[in-house]
């Protein structure tokens, strides 16, 4: 159906509660290719228990920890088939580490719908506080809805971040698994647009891509663990477009300014002709 922009903007979605463990932490952070140095104690924090530290990137996946079955696009005034979506943008601010375990209340709702002519971009807010009250993290996403368009909506306003006009401080090359989407998805998200081949080919793609959130997931960790010293608790917010795929099985390429305590990051596929990845892409480190 049509999207009902004036229904859908502003609507509450609800609250849910939700848990997490210290194995869903790990189970995460493995699917983020964590551990690949098993000797390495920076490594170790995200793999054992023993000093087991949460990267900020955890938010995007515990709210749906125990969610088994694809997403559904469907809220007040929108509903949209799921094969037409692709996640556009995705940003947490921490305001404080999120603990190894612990349950949390979540509040979501619609922030804004905007008319990019062909598609529309749904961005989303959810709020999460433990369950005393105190915030523990603000997530806002969009998804780009292709087909969509033309409802009459706003366009919305440009949100590019333009690095500096010199070279990066670190450039950083970053692996990924040909498994890796297999294993990202035992962390809650069931799209087939990552499993299943002849799904993937009627969204329009060759073969099943890498989840956008794990790509998020896996720059981070990068980013944090060459600039921050692998200390998560310095992380203060991650911010990123997702600007085209990933290939399981692709390696990752990283640029990085440092622009006070702002970095700065585009990451690219080198094996396609440095294809954009990630863009307009900003960690800030804790105040």
């Amino acid at each position: 159906m049509p999207i009902d922009a004036d229904t859908a903007i502003g609507a509450d979605l609800g609250e849910t509660s939700f848990a997490w463990t210290s194995s869903d932490v790990l189970l995460y952070h493995l699917a983020l290719g964590a551990g690949a140095d098993p000797g390495d104690e920076r490594e170790l924090r995200y793999a054992y228990e023993r000093d087991l530290r949460v990267l900020p990137s955890f938010a995007t996946v515990a709210p749906n920890l125990r969610v088994f079955s694809p997403p559904a696009v469907t809220f007040p005034g929108i509903d949209v088939d799921l094969a037409r979506v692709v996640h556009g943008t995705q940003e947490v601010v921490l305001h404080r580490p999120i603990p190894v375990e612990g349950a949390a209340r979540g509040r979501s709702r619609i922030v804004d719908v905007l008319d990019k002519g062909k598609a529309a971009v749904i961005i989303s807010e959810l709020e999460v506080r433990s369950e005393s009250g105190d915030p523990l993290w603000t997530s806002r996403s969009s998804i780009f809805a292709r087909g969509e368009g033309g409802f009459g909506g706003r366009r919305g306003t440009s949100d590019r971040v333009e690095p500096p006009g010199r070279e990066p401080d670190v450039v950083l090359d970053t692996p990924t698994l040909p498994q890796q989407a297999l294993l990202y998805r035992l962390c809650g998200d069931r799209n087939p647009l990552h499993a299943d081949p002849e799904f993937a080919r009627a969204a329009g793609f060759d073969a099943p891509i890498l989840h956008g959130l794990c790509t998020y997931g896996v720059v981070a960790k990068a980013v944090t663990d060459a600039l921050l010293d692998a200390d998560v608790t310095r992380v203060g917010s991650w911010s990123a477009k997702f600007a085209g795929i990933v290939l399981p099985g692709e390696p990752l390429r990283t640029r990085v300014w440092r622009e006070g305590t702002r970095l700065l990051v585009i990451t690219t596929a080198p094996e396609r002709d440095d294809a954009p990845v990630l863009s307009d892409a900003v960690l800030t480190e804790a105040g």
